[in-house]
């Protein structure tokens, strides 16, 4: 168990401070959760189990049960010291009561018996979830006792009282997230699944436990590996080019350093980077470090080695990366997060803390493992001799300005709107949809970029042959925004990106294909909400003399269901080419009539294992998606 310093057990209502009181959080939830969408009805599980994790850290907790009910209510129970029920005596109520009514109150801020590491940095944690909640119950168990005080939207209603005796110690708390504040009531368990699953690498030797009563649902996490497990998994459908993850561990006061890294043949780059186990997708100072010393020390080994002669230049931090999967895992007294949902770590300190340990010991590893040594050198030489060809070949593609109009693809149909905020482009498969599109479309904002062919898949392929392929290049230039590293959100000229594919087995692979394509080379288009999927109907139906479009069969057998089916036609649509222009409008690219669905990014990590499952090389992992999936296909079109 990871464990910086232990802490005395003594851990009591003295330890509770309070920073603010409770205010606005139901007034202004997003600030406080990131939305309340999905994505912020899943925030609250997370604080609560971040809770959890920090009586982990602080050695008191080695197991952590999680519940979803039927009624949409969640469970979270430890088996840590329980929160501390004494009576604060600046406040005159029990300090448990505090954790969740006041902002900001928490063991997380004075040292003594509270927490050293924490990742609830706030302290807003536990009551921002009682806030949002209908109602949440607390059960706390500790020196002998079992106590339980209810709230109601953030409010007291049953003050802390003794219900009874026991041997065991913990918390137990269950909330039901208000349907006043939340858009969406039902959890994912997948999205759940995944986070808690990262939660148990990250912290070797905690057994953390998911169940859903609604679907009977169960899946139990133990790595005693932590994170040299988490690098084995994600590569797991990869083909590595060594054996054994290299870990490297480090420490000095106030800060710890976790790193496990393993290359494989891929020309994907996966890196994925956590301080005190919350999840840092914009990076900040602990990435920055180890990609400083991932780079300085290959380039001086090269140079060593005499792989990179005298007059040739250093490789950069891209070649260095090709095919790399690590897990930055850094834990700290006093993190700086930019915001409450944590994105970005901005501690100045742990970047030379991370570069120089790392650096110091990926090394030693080097020295000591020449034959792992020089496949990773090899592995950079080719990626930097690929990326000269990108290079070349990104110049030819790359759009120099919006006004050159002449450099943009000719068979884009393009709008006249020139504010990107307006503006849509409908990515067509094939030339007869895509003719449709182009004379039913509106002119001003809708753009159409017919498609000829699957494009690449570029799950198995470096980014010189990506920017070889013609589908590529013209949605490249059509974009505007240039391509990898290079490309720059601010200059994209279309804030719609609509997939507009057959609803049939070539479509579904297409549009897989484009996906594949904005997350592996264009992920902002993803993380900005800039990517949608059309939904064309599925059948026209003929009834009474009346056309029906119906875009789902549940929808088809209501409507069958209405009157009787005698006299009926179902027409059943297998490509957007068989509607005219006036239909596809109507149906499929009217804003005011249409449906499209956003392509949002919940779980980096999940996203890159399925991209891998369905668009790489190894078929079994494939096989046993497709099969495990299998049983939620309503309509297949073989």
């Amino acid at each position: 168990m990871t464990n910086l310093e232990k802490n005395n057990s003594h851990y009591t209502e003295s330890d509770i401070q309070v920073l603010e009181g409770l205010e606005a959080v139901r007034k202004r939830p997003g600030m406080y959760i990131g939305s309340t969408g999905i994505r912020g009805l899943h925030h609250l599980v997370y604080e609560i189990v971040d809770n959890s994790i920090d009586e982990a850290l602080a050695g008191f907790c080695d197991r952590i049960h999680v519940i979803i009910h039927k009624d949409l209510s969640v469970t979270v129970i430890d088996n840590g010291r329980g929160i501390p029920v004494g009576i604060n005596l600046k406040y005159g109520i029990p300090a448990v009561e505090i954790v969740f009514t006041m902002l900001h109150a928490g063991g997380k801020f004075g040292g003594g018996g509270g927490y050293k590491v924490s990742g609830g940095l706030h302290g807003v944690g536990a009551s921002v979830v009682n806030a949002l909640s209908e109602w949440m119950i607390v059960n706390v168990r500790t020196d002998g006792n079992e106590y339980q005080i209810k709230f109601e939207r953030g409010k007291t209603v049953s003050p802390l009282k003794l219900i009874g005796k026991t041997d065991e110690t913990g918390s137990k708390i269950q909330f039901k997230p208000d349907g006043q504040i939340f858009e969406e009531l039902n959890f994912s368990y997948d999205v759940l699944k995944n986070r808690l699953r990262e939660m148990a690498f990250l912290n070797k030797g905690i057994t953390i436990i998911l169940e859903d009563e609604r679907e009977g649902l169960y899946n139990e996490f133990y790595y005693e590996g932590g994170i040299i497990s988490f690098v084995e998994y994600l590569n797991k459908n990869r083909a590595v080019l060594h054996s054994q993850p290299i870990y490297i561990t480090g420490e000095k006061e106030n800060a710890s350093l976790e790193i496990a890294l393993q290359y494989n043949d891929s020309f994907i780059e996966n890196i994925f980077s956590f301080a005190n186990n919350i999840s840092t997708p914009e990076g900040g100072t602990h990435l920055v470090g180890f990609k400083s010393g991932l780079t300085r020390v290959i380039n001086d080994y090269a140079r060593k080695t005499n792989v990179l002669k005298p007059s040739d230049a250093n490789f950069t931090g891209e070649d260095t990366r090709e095919g790399l999967t690590a897990i930055i895992s850094v834990k700290l007294t006093e993190p700086q997060f930019e915001g409450q949902t944590k994105t970005k770590l901005g501690n100045s300190d742990i970047r030379g803390f991370v570069e120089n340990t790392f650096a110091a010991k990926f090394s030693e590893y080097l020295e000591e493992h020449p034959a792992e040594a020089k496949l990773i050198v090899e592995k950079s030489l080719s990626a930097s001799r690929a990326r000269e060809a990108a290079k070349k070949a990104r110049d030819l593609t790359r759009r120099k300005s919006v006004l050159e109009s002449a450099s943009l693809p000719g068979k884009l149909a393009d709008c006249s709107e020139k504010d990107p905020a307006l503006c849509e482009i409908f990515i067509v498969e094939g030339d007869s949809a895509g003719g449709s599109a182009k004379q039913g479309r509106e002119r001003k904002y809708q753009a159409v970029l017919p498609l000829r062919g699957k494009i690449l898949n570029v799950e198995k392929t470096r980014l010189d042959k990506v920017l070889a392929n013609e589908e590529i290049k013209a949605m490249i230039t059509a974009f505007g925004a240039g391509i990898g590293d290079d490309f720059n959100v601010e200059k994209l000229r279309y804030h719609k990106i609509i997939c507009m594919t057959d609803a049939d087995v070539d479509g579904s692979h297409i549009r897989t294909l484009l996906l594949t394509f904005f997350y592996r080379f264009m992920r902002p288009l993803i993380e900005n909400g800039y990517v949608y999927i059309a939904q064309p109907p599925l059948y026209k139906v003929t009834k009474n003399k009346k056309e029906h479009y119906v875009y789902s069969d549940n929808e088809l057998e209501e409507l069958l269901n209405e009157i009787g089916r005698d006299g009926v036609e179902v027409q059943r649509y297998k490509g957007l080419g068989e509607m005219n222009p006036e239909q596809l409008w109507e149906t499929t690219m009217n804003p005011d009539t249409r449906t499209i669905l956003k392509v949002e990014l919940e779980d980096a990590i999940s996203a890159d294992e399925t991209f891998n499952i369905l668009m790489g090389d190894k078929v079994e992992p494939r096989r046993e998606f497709i099969e495990a999936n299998a049983k939620m296909v309503k309509n297949l079109d073989i």
